[in-house]
């Protein structure tokens, strides 16, 4: 058995100040490793796991043993729940793949419109905040940012659309798992009878709807610069107007599980409407081949694969030969064209000019073939059934019987004994095993009931799904050392000292309050995480400084969603889902210049909430 660790915050000299130079290491570890030696995000997060270690043996006299056996939890917790949930859904993803079906659902959303600006609006935005309602844990960015490369998106910037459209709905991601985790840990650190689901959703849905105003600005700016804002901005307003209206509804008045579900449909619904009777005047060629051609009368377009990076999911599904490691072929080569013969050329009359409207057709769309209504049935039928599944399971009793044994277990972490400060255990080192309602198994059951409805051969199915282990092997490596740091990182006190350096500012941490959030997101991927690791910590600091705490600890969860897109493991796992292992330094540099921007933005909010300018708001 390991020895017992009490976990002290201030190891060096009795300063908090000074101990916090070392607590930060691990993290300046990661972020120069990532974003400036441009080192993979595996190797990467290794290093800075053994960083972590040595400073709590070293710094923070933990025990070599209880060290190791945190390390090993938190890799553990990196593979299940997370890495659970984010492999079985890119297995479905390469159920629709390997049936051809994905094929048809691109077409039916390039239909929708031609123009990529207003596709990534669709795709990264409406339906990635609907998989983050649903499963979270990098799903969206995961099956986003392949449909987007399968659209002709260049690697690198569909893997920024898809990290920076995963901001807005992360709060409420995996039916509200987030807020009902900082429910959980804060309801009990104060006593203030706010500090519960309801009423900390209804504030994180005062927050979070503004993000949703400006992402998709950002995500057509991203694709097209100044053009695509002034050219598309009509599209962007009612997605971002109609989502932030959602959520604030839904949060406040509805159902906090239910909100990014209602504001992913709505936002979708008003975007298709919208193009019924508007159309941006330009759709220029955006996608990833650059001798792409203009569609206009009597003139055709090609479309052949070109070389270049693509996805490893559609690569590995044996769509074209390519993989992970030899990319051979652009996701719109393999995946509109491969084994189908979809690749046929655009027609002079696909591309006709539309009331003066110059229309690019990608060598990938392939949209002139129609497909039948049984078919885009099918292609939308994967996504019909997760809803579903996740539906029935979020039913109040059944999911009270699921969190029940045999099918949730609970134990203690073997031999890892941890107290707090103040000489409590801490919980972190109870492991949560619910095996059948976790939302990676209930994947496993929707990847079947695709593979039937889809009628996918067993064989093929088992086939694909040892693939995406294949496939993602990096990202797996990745994500269990994050959250390995992680571990380590709190149960030494690390996290604990760096909590209350920044907690030192008095009523100055509203500033910080959402700061302290993003750290949090940033190493641990899930906003569920930093809710569990600062959640106390905001709420008692608020209760000190005289300030809110339901704003502070919303403020926790509102700040973090913007560390998503530069966490170690999202930008793992949109690497490897577009055949881009290796490179995840130059996704994090296309990127964080956005949070940084974003997160700022969320800081003058929270700042004004807690003063009378809009202290009105709070509920």
């Amino acid at each position: 058995m390991a020895d017992q660790f009490q976990i002290v915050t201030d190891p060096v000299a009795n300063s908090v100040a000074v101990s916090a130079i070392f607590a930060v290491l691990p993290l300046l570890t990661l972020f120069i490793l990532l974003g400036a030696l441009r080192m993979r995000a595996w190797l990467a997060g290794v290093i800075s796991l053994v960083v972590a270690l040595v400073v709590a043996i070293v710094v923070y006299s933990m025990p070599v043993g209880t060290a190791l056996l945190s390390a090993t939890e938190g890799a553990a917790f990196g593979f299940f729940p997370i890495l659970w949930i984010v492999l079985n859904a890119i297995w479905v993803y390469n159920l629709t793949v390997v049936s051809g079906h994905f094929d048809v659902l691109r077409r039916s959303m390039a239909r929708v419109s031609p123009d990529m600006r207003i596709q990534a609006i669709i795709v990264a935005f409406c339906f990635g905040a609907l998989l983050e309602a649903l499963a979270g844990f990098g799903t969206p960015v995961a099956v986003t940012v392949v449909m987007l490369m399968a659209l002709g998106f260049p690697p690198v910037r569909a893997a920024a659309v898809a990290l920076i459209a995963n901001t807005a709905p992360v709060a409420f991601g995996a039916l509200a798992t987030p807020i009902v985790t900082l429910g959980t840990v804060t309801s009990g650190a104060v006593d203030d009878p706010r500090l519960n689901t309801d009423t900390l959703g209804a504030m994180v849905g005062r927050q979070t709807p503004l993000l949703a105003l400006i992402v998709p600005l950002i995500l057509v700016a991203v694709i097209d610069g100044r053009r695509g804002v002034r050219q598309t901005w009509p599209a962007a307003i009612v997605a971002g107007a109609v989502f932030a209206v959602g959520q604030f509804v839904a949060a406040n008045y509805v159902s906090v599980p239910l909100t990014d579900i209602i504001a992913s449909l709505a936002a979708a619904a008003a975007v298709v409407l919208l193009l019924r009777i508007w159309q941006p005047a330009e759709i220029p060629p955006l996608h990833e081949d650059a001798d792409s051609v203009i569609v206009g009368a009597g003139t055709s377009g090609r479309a052949t694969g070109a070389a270049g990076d693509g996805p490893a999911a559609a690569a590995d599904s044996g769509l074209g030969g390519g993989s992970a490691e030899r990319p051979n072929g652009t996701a719109a080569g393999r995946n509109a064209g491969g084994n189908t013969g979809e690749n046929n050329a655009a027609t002079g009359d696909d591309g006709a000019k539309n009331g003066g409207r110059e229309t690019y057709a990608p060598r990938s769309a392939s949209i002139d073939q129609r497909d039948s209504a049984a078919e885009i049935a099918r292609a939308y039928a994967p996504y019909l059934i997760i809803i579903a599944i996740f539906s029935i399971a979020n039913i109040g009793p059944i999911k009270d019987a699921l969190a029940k044994e045999p099918w949730t277990v609970v134990f203690g972490w073997p031999g890892l004994h941890v107290l707090s400060a103040s000489g409590k255990p801490v919980s972190s080192t109870n492991f949560t095993l619910g095996w059948l309602p976790a939302a990676g198994t209930l994947m496993i059951l929707a990847g079947i009931l695709t593979a039937i409805v889809l009628r996918v051969s067993a064989k093929k199915a088992i086939r694909a799904y040892g693939e995406t282990y294949v496939t993602l092997r990096h990202a797996i490596v990745t994500v269990m050392a994050v959250l390995a740091l992680a571990y380590v990182m709190n149960q030494s006190g690390q996290t604990n000292t760096l909590g209350e350096f920044l907690a030192q500012a008095g009523s100055f941490f509203v500033v910080l309050s959402s700061i302290l959030g993003w750290i949090g997101v940033a190493v641990t991927g899930s906003d569920t995480s930093s809710n569990a690791l600062f959640g106390a910590l905001q709420v008692q600091t608020a209760t000190k400084a005289g300030l809110d705490p339901l704003l502070l600890a919303a403020a926790n969860s509102s700040g973090g969603v913007l560390g998503k897109m530069i966490s170690p493991q999202n930008l793992a796992i949109a690497a490897a889902a577009v055949g881009m292992a290796g490179r995840e330094g130059d996704i994090f540099r296309k990127v964080v210049g956005w949070s940084v921007v974003l997160l700022a933005v969320m800081c003058v909010l929270v700042t004004l909430q807690g003063t009378p300018v809009l202290d009105w708001m709070i509920p």
